[in-house]
C-alpha cells in the first residue's frame, strides 16, 4: 500500500486560474491537483487531494492526516496561515511532517501576508514558485521519507522544526 501525501488547500483556492491571475497565475486547481498526482507518483505516493473555504473542514483534514499516519501534509492554508491559530494548534498536535505553501511570494505582497501562523510548526515553506511550489514540497516530504525522517521528532513538536535554526 502505497504512503499517502495529504493536499490541503484553504479559501478561494477553488478560483484558481481566473482569481487574480496576475498573482496567482492561470492554472486551476485540476492543474494543480493533476501536478501533485504525476510527482506524487514518481515516488509511489499516494495523494488525497481536497480544498475547502471553511476553517474548520481544514482542520479536521488535518486530525484526519495525523489518525491515518499519513506521510505528510501539503498545506496552501491561504488567508488561514495569517490569522489561524486553530489551524497551527492542529498540525502541531499530529505527527505528520506539514510543508506550508504559497504560490505567490507571501514576502513581497501586503504587510499583513509576511506572518504566517503555520510556519513555526511545519517543517519547510515554499512560497513564490507558482503552482510548482507543490509538486517542489511533494519532493521535500519524499526526500524526508527516504531519509527516514517522515515524522515529526520530540523536538520538532515543540518549536515546529526539525534541528537548529
Amino acid at each position: 500500500m502505497a504512503k499517502t501525501v495529504y493536499v490541503l488547500n484553504g479559501p478561494n483556492l477553488n478560483l484558481l486560474g481566473s482569481r487574480e491571475p496576475a498573482t496567482y497565475g492561470h492554472a486551476s486547481l485540476e492543474d494543480v491537483e493533476q501536478l501533485c498526482r504525476e510527482r506524487a507518483q514518481r515516488h509511489q505516493l499516494g495523494v488525497e487531494f481536497r480544498q475547502s473555504n471553511h476553517e474548520g473542514e481544514l482542520i479536521d483534514w488535518i486530525h484526519e492526516a495525523g489518525a491515518q499516519q499519513a506521510a505528510g501534509i501539503v498545506l496552501n492554508s491561504g488567508g488561514y496561515t495569517h490569522t489561524s491559530v486553530s489551524m497551527r494548534d492542529a498540525i502541531a498536535a499530529v505527527n505528520v511532517p506539514v510543508i506550508e505553501v504559497h504560490i505567490s511570494n507571501i514576502f513581497a505582497r501586503d504587510r499583513f501576508r509576511h506572518h504566517s501562523h503555520i510556519a513555526p510548526v511545519a517543517v519547510a515553506s515554499l512560497c513564490g514558485f507558482g503552482i510548482e511550489g507543490y509538486g517542489l514540497a511533494i519532493e521535500g516530504l519524499a526526500a524526508l521519507i527516504a531519509k527516514g525522517a517522515g515524522a515529526k521528532s520530540s523536538d520538532t513538536k515543540s518549536s515546529g522544526r526539525k534541528g537548529k535554526d
